[in-house]
């Protein structure tokens, strides 16, 4: 071989592009169609001249501000009861850990509805722990802001609990044995190994946990009624506003529309977009 011969440079090939076959092409554009249509509709009735006088009406500020206050409270809520079963159910193998799972899933599938029928029957004044409550210290969690919490962290919890335990079994086990090793305890293993390795799954879950709550509304109708000022969130007005004023309702819509697809660009490099 001359000094001038080199080797083949290795290079990586491509993805191939690949023709999309018309039987998939046309339902998939439908299906498209399907899902955008309904925004493209908001978005051209909005009132967009008396958008700002609208958007600064005390209701729609009431409304708001109760909102972003009891969605962030569920959060909190959340985090301090999801992330330890997170754990428990990532790391921990007992008896009965697959029925907890779901258990655990089951007001993702289970209608608003039922889970604030639910609810009422658990924590109403003659519930099963609302009278004790009621009976003991005096608290009424129904037709209250508390109940409003309480209903947005029941439907929201579980896509916490999901979010943090995939990044739980996505971490490396191999420093929390190695902090083990060193004489760490389960306690400060956890504080220190464990929440700073799932912080990115953790931070992802407690997002999609707020926008979940921010949205609730058949579980809060149901168990915190529709009170303005008290109870009265963000999409319970947009169906009370539904029935009298059209395009106060289509406002409502629009700030929650531009929230959700806020959280979703923001997530879009976490669950959204793909290799």
């Amino acid at each position: 071989m001359s000094g001038t011969d080199t080797a083949p440079t290795a290079t990586r090939p491509g993805r191939p592009r690949q023709r999309v076959p018309l039987p998939l092409l046309v339902p998939a554009g439908l299906g498209l169609l399907f899902l955008v249509l309904p925004l493209v509709g908001l978005l051209a009735r909005a009132p967009w001249t008396t958008l700002p006088q609208r958007l600064t009406q005390p209701g729609v500020l009431t409304a708001l501000r109760l909102s972003l206050q009891t969605a962030t409270l569920a959060t909190l809520l959340c985090v301090a009861l999801g992330v330890p079963l997170a754990w428990l159910l990532a790391r921990v193998e007992f008896p009965g850990r697959r029925l907890v799972r779901a258990l655990v899933t089951v007001p993702l599938v289970l209608p608003p509805v039922v889970g604030g029928v639910a609810l009422l029957l658990v924590f109403g004044r003659r519930g099963l722990i609302g009278s004790w409550l009621d009976a003991t210290f005096g608290v009424t969690l129904p037709f209250s802001t508390a109940g409003v919490v309480l209903a947005e962290a029941f439907v929201a919890m579980p896509f916490l609990v999901i979010a943090v335990e995939g990044a739980l079994r996505g971490a490396d086990p191999r420093y929390e044995e190695a902090a083990a090793t060193l004489g760490a305890r389960r306690w400060t293993t956890f504080t220190h190994v464990t929440l700073p390795l799932v912080a990115p799954g953790i931070a992802a879950g407690a997002v999609l946990c707020w926008a979940r709550a921010l949205g609730e509304f058949g579980a809060t109708i149901t168990f915190a009624g529709n009170y303005p000022g008290r109870t009265q969130t963000m999409p319970l007005a947009v169906y009370l506003a539904l029935e009298t004023d059209l395009q106060a309702a289509i406002v409502l819509s629009l700030i929650l529309l531009t929230v959700s697809v806020a959280i979703l660009a923001g997530l879009r490099d976490r669950w959204v977009s793909g290799p």
